[in-house]
């Protein structure tokens, strides 16, 4: 069990970081939206409903109850946190950091273009330098990474295990 959460959970959290740290380097306009970064997330973490499949249907001959299969797919999922995480320190340390200056960046744009200026802005330029510090700080900064990525694999585990259990569901093949 410990085998199979940790090959998914890894490939999912890996597919998963590096996908958008490519969107983000080489992707057009709208590759750093958020959208497309759930989207990205939804489709490598489904990668758990197939782990869970594969270990009901090769491990457990079938058959899994809802409480195994859950259980298997937060650890795929806290996997996948996991991988995220090291990933995304990887690339942040290779690039110096970069990702921080370019996010208040947008952000300040993007505020400057809908009119905003004076006291406003300099409160949201001290508010941002505020986050700059915070996200410097790993002890802050890991949390909120692995708190981007394990919700959506929590719900991606609760629709597997639910959908799962009933072995009628998506049998396996026999051949």
């Amino acid at each position: 069990m410990f085998r199979t959460a940790f090959v998914y959970g890894a490939l999912a959290g890996s597919a998963t970081i590096i996908t958008m740290i490519l969107g983000m380097e080489f992707g057009g306009e709208g590759a750093g939206s958020q959208t497309v970064g759930f989207l990205i997330m939804f489709i490598a973490l489904s990668l758990i409903f197939f782990g869970v499949k594969r270990y009901r249907d090769v491990e457990q001959g079938g058959v899994i109850t809802f409480q195994k299969a859950l259980g298997l797919g937060v650890m795929m999922a806290v996997f996948a946190g996991l991988a995220y995480i090291i990933i995304w320190e990887i690339y942040l340390n290779a690039t110096d950091f970069a990702f921080i200056d370019k996010y208040i960046g947008s952000i300040l744009d993007a505020k400057k273009a809908e009119g905003v200026s004076g006291e406003e802005l300099a409160a949201l330029i001290e508010k941002q330098e505020g986050f700059r510090a915070s996200y410097m700080n790993p002890f802050i900064r890991l949390p909120i990474t692995f708190t981007e990525i394990f919700p959506i694999g929590f719900l991606v585990s609760l629709f597997s295990a639910a959908i799962l259990r009933k072995p009628e569901v998506l049998p396996p093949i026999n051949r």
